[in-house]
């Protein structure tokens, strides 16, 4: 265990007022907010969850107003724990999920709910365009995979199958746009979460024709561009009171939660990689030039216009694993040991031998983005026997989730090189084996920071840059705290050698069976009227 790296503060003739800083994390299904005072030490950390709206035919929708009201929630918890009579609020910065697309009319009322990341009913425009010339020419420019991820593919959908939709829309918002017009009525968006649009030239900065032409929009629809430490101040001031937040209290615009975890973990320059995982998992690395990979298998988004972030970000982590200890750990097991459901399978997990005894799996349960950016893509088990056991498959869910990421960490490194450093962060550093697992897959040293909450940390390091106490993402290196390293195994190393080139030729020849399954599943569902 390394010790916390102390040095002397910014500011290093402080007065006795307490000054803080709020990162607000805007997620999937819980928005997020982290009180730090001006050394970053954490004072208090609040939560609000909301669903997440499905359907079997690819649906993944938010509700809008559930989440600008956990907004309202959590910030207004970070403000009441801090002592604002005494000290000072420096700023509030956004940290959120990419690739959101919510439909405004002119009043910017919600004509949709969000549609997220996650939604797939776009899959077939996407696999349209995908395969054509322009297709591959806008992945040039625009630095995002052809995938029904992106609002450039969902809109697309949505001209199809909901034209009327499109003639009512006046504005195109994402969830920051949207909670920022809510609390300032100003409609901008940062260039991070711009990028990740497929809408969005990174070369120039400036949105793309051709992309805005194929989605059927204007840009005079989309928000105004700013840079991720562009700030507001004057709140609309109904909210203000609604958060108790001091008056002229900037806010500052953020990034997309990826670039935020990089910076939030120190990992600022091209050598030094970062994975998160969590729901679901990313490989990043930030480069000082756009870098487009020639097989299409990375995504490369601006963060500001002096840096790029290039990463593979994969549909499958911590919610694989969440099913399979749902179902594969045994009840009466769970009874005996009176323990939780996820410690349980940790210890089956570290008693099983390294390699499943050959048994792999394949974790796409929700299709997949990177590497192979197939939406219809299914999961499996392969090489099951008669000698195999819930242990092994248990174990085999949690290898292929790593393999998984093994095959973007690959592809990384082969368009930026070696890297020096590799920083885990997410809910998968709970787990002692995967820990040690994703060194061992990986060949390489893994450092886990003991602190979770990478993103709202390079939240708080944009406000502390837009309101001018620091001058890069290099000050990040003051407010890291203990780290361990895991050094990979020789053992499992040479066993997950072997096992990974089986892992990915399995991968390849099931792909072509991949969207008649996707389709028979959509068709028996509505069969059989399921939600």
């Amino acid at each position: 265990m390394r010790s916390k790296i102390c040095r002397p503060p910014l500011n290093a003739e402080r007065d006795e007022k307490m000054k803080y800083l709020i990162g607000v994390d805007v997620g999937t299904t819980a928005t997020k907010a982290v009180l730090y005072d001006e050394d970053t030490t954490i004072i208090g950390h609040f939560i609000k969850n909301y669903p997440i709206y499905r359907d079997p035919q690819g649906m993944a929708e938010q509700d809008p107003e559930e989440i600008f009201q956990a907004v309202e929630t959590v910030i207004r918890a970070a403000i009441h724990r801090a002592d604002l009579k005494t000290g000072q609020l420096l700023g509030v910065a956004f940290s959120t999920a990419n690739q959101s697309l919510l439909l405004l009319d002119e009043h910017y009322h919600p004509l949709t709910r969000i549609i997220t990341w996650a939604d797939t009913r776009a899959r077939q425009d996407a696999l349209k365009l995908k395969e054509t010339p322009e297709g591959k020419q806008l992945y040039q420019r625009t630095g995002t995979p052809i995938h029904p991820m992106t609002p450039l593919a969902k809109l697309i959908w949505i001209k199809r199958k909901r034209p009327d939709l499109l003639r009512k829309m006046r504005h195109v918002a994402d969830i920051k746009s949207y909670i920022f017009w809510r609390l300032f009525k100003k409609f901008k968006v940062d260039l991070s979460v711009a990028s990740c649009t497929g809408l969005l030239d990174i070369h120039t900065g400036k949105w793309d024709q051709t992309a805005l032409q194929l989605a059927g929009i204007d840009k005079k629809q989309l928000p105004l561009l700013a840079e991720p430490t562009s700030q507001e101040t004057v709140m609309v001031e109904s909210e203000r009171q609604k958060m108790d937040v001091p008056h002229s209290t900037p806010f500052v615009y953020g990034a997309f939660d990826g670039a935020l975890s990089n910076i939030g973990v120190g990992a600022i320059k091209p050598n030094q990689i970062a994975i998160t995982i969590g729901t679901s998992a990313a490989v990043r690395v930030i480069t000082d030039r756009p870098v487009i990979d020639p097989e299409g298998r990375l995504f490369c988004y601006m963060v500001d216009k002096k840096h790029w972030i290039v990463g593979g970000p994969l549909n499958n982590g911590g919610d694989v694993f969440q099913w399979a200890v749902h179902y594969l750990v045994d009840q009466e097991a769970l009874e005996n040991e009176q323990v939780d459901r996820y410690t349980l399978a940790n210890r089956i997990i570290e008693g099983t031998p390294i390699g499943s005894h050959g048994l792999l799996f394949h974790p796409y349960l929700g299709g997949e983005r990177a590497p192979i950016w197939d939406a219809n893509a299914r999961g499996d088990f392969f090489g099951l026997t008669a000698l195999h056991t819930r242990a092994d498959m248990l174990r085999a869910v949690l290898e292929g989730i790593t393999f998984n990421i093994a095959s973007v960490f690959e592809a990384m490194t082969k368009l930026v090189g070696k890297p020096q450093s590799v920083t885990a962060t997410g809910g998968f550093a709970r787990s002692k084996v995967w820990r040690q697992m994703l060194a061992d897959i990986l060949d390489c040293q893994v450092n886990v920071p003991v602190s979770f909450e990478s993103g709202c940390l390079g939240a708080a390091i944009l406000v502390m840059q837009s309101i001018g106490i620091a001058s890069s993402y290099d000050v990040v290196t003051n407010y890291l705290g203990d780290e361990t390293e895991y050094d990979p195994q020789p053992q499992a190393v040479a066993v997950y050698k072997q096992l990974l080139p089986i892992f990915r030729q399995v991968e390849k020849l099931l792909a072509p069976a991949y969207p008649t399954i996707a389709n028979l599943q959509g068709e028996l569902a509505l069969l059989h009227g399921d939600d």
